[in-house]
C-alpha cells in the first residue's frame, strides 16, 4: 500500500513537472525564470543579510543575525537530506526536459526554496511598508517572490514540484524554529560583542 502511494505521488510529481517545464514554455518565462532562480541561492541571501547587518541599524543587525543563523541551519539540513535521499535531478532521468540552468548535486529538497522561505518569513515578519496610509507586512511580497523562486526551479528543469514544496516547508520550519530562540541568539551575540570591546 505504501509503495502504491509513493508511486502515485511520484506519478503526479512527474506530471506536474512536465506541465510546468514543457507546457508552460514561453519566451518571457525563458528569460525571466533563470534570473529569478539566480537570486535564490543561500549565498545571495547571506549577502543580503550582511548588507542588512551593516546598514540596517540595531534592528537590522538583529534581524540579519537571526536570518543568517536560520540560513546556515537550513543549508546544512538541506545538504544532509539531499545526501540521505539522493534523488536524481529530473533532467538526469526524464526524457525531453528543458534545462535552462544546469546544476549538479541531488534534487530533494530544493535549497533555493528553503533559503527563500527562511528569508521571507524572518525578514518579512520584521518589516512593513505603507500603501495609502495602511501598513502591510513585508512578508506578503516576499512570500510571493519565494514562490516564484520555487516555480523557477521547476520551470528551469532542475527540480520536481515535490522538491520545491518540501523546501518551502523545511524553510518555514527552520525560520519558525530559529525565531523561537531569537532572544537567546541576540543576547549571546551581545555578550560576544562586549568581550571583543573589552579586549
Amino acid at each position: 500500500m505504501l509503495n502504491g502511494l509513493i508511486g502515485t505521488l511520484n506519478h503526479w510529481d512527474i506530471l506536474l513537472f512536465y506541465l510546468i517545464n514543457i507546457d508552460l514554455q514561453n519566451s518571457v518565462f525563458d528569460f525571466i525564470m533563470p534570473l529569478i532562480s539566480s537570486v535564490g541561492y543561500f549565498s545571495i541571501w547571506i549577502l543580503v543579510c550582511v548588507l542588512l547587518y551593516v546598514f540596517g541599524g540595531e534592528k537590522g543587525r538583529n534581524v540579519a543575525l537571526i536570518c543568517i543563523v536560520a540560513l546556515v541551519f537550513g543549508y546544512f539540513l538541506t545538504e544532509v537530506l539531499k545526501y540521505i535521499v539522493a534523488r536524481p535531478r529530473p533532467y538526469t532521468v526524464l526524457e525531453g526536459v528543458r534545462v535552462l540552468t544546469m546544476i549538479g548535486g541531488y534534487s530533494w529538497p530544493s535549497g533555493h526554496a528553503v533559503a527563500s522561505f527562511i528569508v521571507a518569513i524572518i525578514i518579512g515578519e520584521s518589516y512593513s511598508f505603507k500603501v495609502k496610509d495602511r501598513s502591510y507586512k513585508l512578508i506578503y511580497p516576499l512570500l510571493v517572490f519565494a514562490v516564484l523562486v520555487g516555480f523557477s526551479r521547476i520551470y528551469n528543469g532542475v527540480h520536481y514540484p515535490f522538491d520545491v514544496i518540501s523546501g518551502a516547508l523545511i524553510g518555514t520550519f527552520c525560520a519558525l524554529l530559529i525565531l523561537r530562540f531569537e532572544k537567546y541568539i541576540i543576547k549571546f551575540n551581545e555578550k560576544l560583542l562586549q568581550i571583543r570591546i573589552k579586549h
